[in-house]
């Protein structure tokens, strides 16, 4: 009876490893693709009170995107008119939805606005905008973030800026493209979080 329990122990790695593989590698033993998403930089701190009284809301919406961001596949810009997407790699979620919610926790680290997703209070400032680019460019071995941010206010109001971020010398491996679109996408939400603190 020992001698089978020693057995069966010693088999059990080798199951869950068959298991394990059985998981990750789907259609014909070809494994998933990379999953990235973007990591704020600053988060607001456990345990902050902010109300209507101490500071002023904001409503981020959803960025608007074209056809090459309405799709959870990295872009990769092959030439100037023609486009691919990155090998091994795959948002975890749309970039549209993932770069709002990095524009949310950085303004909300701030610890000066009421920060809101969608349509919220009345008489708030809207953050509204489209994003244009949130890819690899195979030529220049670049990233780039690009915003163009609308800022509403609540006497309706409007003001326009473009945010910019590019990381460079950047290898065409989702290794190499995820991090640094990570920074890209916290440097324009920087950029943005201070302009509407302005």
């Amino acid at each position: 009876m020992a001698g089978k329990r020693r057995i069966s122990a010693a088999l059990l790695p080798l199951a869950l490893s068959s298991l394990l593989t059985g998981c990750i590698n789907l259609g014909g033993g070809k494994p998933l693709p990379s999953l990235m998403t973007l990591t704020p930089a600053a988060r607001a701190p456990a345990g902050q009170t902010l109300s209507t009284a101490s500071a002023q809301a904001i409503i981020v919406l959803t960025p608007e995107v074209d056809r090459t961001l309405a799709t959870t596949r990295v872009p990769v810009q092959v030439t100037p008119t023609s486009m691919a997407y990155l090998t091994g790699a795959a948002w975890a979620e749309w970039p549209a939805r993932l770069f709002q919610s990095l524009l949310v926790e950085t303004i909300r680290a701030r610890g000066k606005r009421l920060v809101f997703e969608e349509d919220q209070p009345q008489g708030s400032v809207r953050l509204a905008g489209r994003l244009e680019t949130m890819g690899y460019d195979a030529q220049a071995h670049t990233v780039t973030v690009r915003y163009d941010a609308e800022r509403i206010g609540p006497n309706g109001v409007t003001s326009t800026r473009r945010f910019e971020a590019v990381e460079k010398d950047i290898d065409p491996a989702a290794a190499d493209v995820a991090p640094a679109l990570n920074d890209a996408a916290n440097d324009v939400a920087r950029q943005v979080a201070d302009w509407v603190d302005q």
